[in-house]
């Protein structure tokens, strides 16, 4: 069965802030599936930081998305047609099929989900990469002990509101760093953190300072930029920072005005003794078994929680991918598809 297809493809490399003119929905025809190959329909579409990295063509840890390509994106996606035994028609699959109503499939890396597990969403969410990289990255680099204080910014995003779940079942103090009173209220009444900042007040070093009097034992870096300004002189002795992303600079097209702070850096480095280490979720994938194993039993109790923000339809991607990147999004931002 061959099937109209639309998809969006990276029209321009943007300069800054991703706008509607570097993006492009084309229509299609995709064809029916071959030997070995499956048909998916896409259900579900994640929007995630690392999408800004990979339209520029800039060296990184992945090959960048070409100029008339698809986007590239974690799918839920539905089997629609199988000529693969491994797969029926009907299969929900975890996908890697981008921006686009359907795709082709020869079956390799995709991973069958069982609905009884949990919402399918929740697989591009806190049972999917996001959740994978807050327990990984926490537990293997931050390494929270009880009574420790554990800062995270974007703590309302899917990976900083499970990174202060985790931190608080681990025995930790959470602090939370978001945008706006709505986001902190939801860190502290909803998923039980210790405290929670907003970023965007004119007090907030200061604020940070009050809400961890005993200093700053793990940072778990989300965004960069003055949220780390304000972080770096907490940070006590081997304090360890898991530096997962730095969304505030995603969109610069040049180096922040000012003096070079690095040597400021490097010298807290040095005298604190502190450990950063960058990470990319993949270089954890031994421990993937012991993250469904663990943050599934937490959702099944109750014992964390999750929160989506759903858009509709493909065409809306760009748009909300551009104001996920200025923190515009409350929880896991996914596109119901189809």
């Amino acid at each position: 069965m061959a099937v109209v297809n639309r998809r969006i493809v990276l029209a321009a490399r943007p300069h800054g802030e991703p706008k509607p003119e570097h993006f492009r929905l084309e229509e299609g025809r995709t064809s029916a599936p071959k030997q070995g190959e499956v048909l998916l329909r896409t259900r579900w579409l994640s929007l995630d930081p690392y999408m800004r990295g990979r339209m520029s063509a800039a060296k990184s840890y992945a090959k960048p998305v070409e100029i008339g390509e698809a986007m590239v994106g974690q799918t839920v996606s539905e089997v629609v047609a199988s000529e693969n035994p491994a797969f029926a028609e009907g299969d929900l699959v975890l996908a890697s099929s981008g921006w686009q109503e359907f795709a082709l499939s020869d079956g390799k890396g995709l991973r069958r989900l069982d609905p009884a597990d949990g919402p399918p969403s929740q697989f591009l969410g806190v049972l999917g990469m996001p959740g994978m990289t807050a327990y990984a990255g926490l537990l293997e680099i931050g390494r929270p002990q009880p009574q420790e204080t554990v800062v995270v910014a974007a703590a309302a995003g899917p990976v900083g509101s499970l990174v202060g779940q985790i931190a608080r079942l681990k025995g930790a103090r959470a602090v939370g760093i978001a945008g706006g009173a709505e986001k902190c209220a939801y860190l502290t009444e909803t998923l039980g953190f210790d405290a929670a900042l907003d970023h965007r007040a004119s007090d907030f070093p200061d604020a940070l300072a009050r809400a961890c009097p005993d200093g700053i034992d793990v940072y778990f870096e989300n965004v960069g930029g003055a949220v780390f300004d304000a972080v770096l002189p907490l940070l006590n002795d081997f304090a360890r920072v898991p530096v997962c992303g730095l969304v505030s600079g995603y969109n610069l097209s040049e180096l922040p005005p000012g003096p070079d702070r690095s040597p400021v850096l490097m010298r807290t480095v040095l005298t604190k003794r502190l450990t950063l280490r960058g990470f990319i979720v993949s270089d954890f994938a031994a421990l993937h078994g012991d993250f469904l194993r663990d943050v599934g039993g937490w959702l099944r109790a109750g014992r964390v929680r999750a929160r989506e923000d759903v858009v509709e339809g493909l065409e809306n991607a760009p748009t909300a991918f551009a104001g996920m990147l200025r923190g515009a999004n409350f929880g896991k931002l996914v596109v119901k598809v189809s």
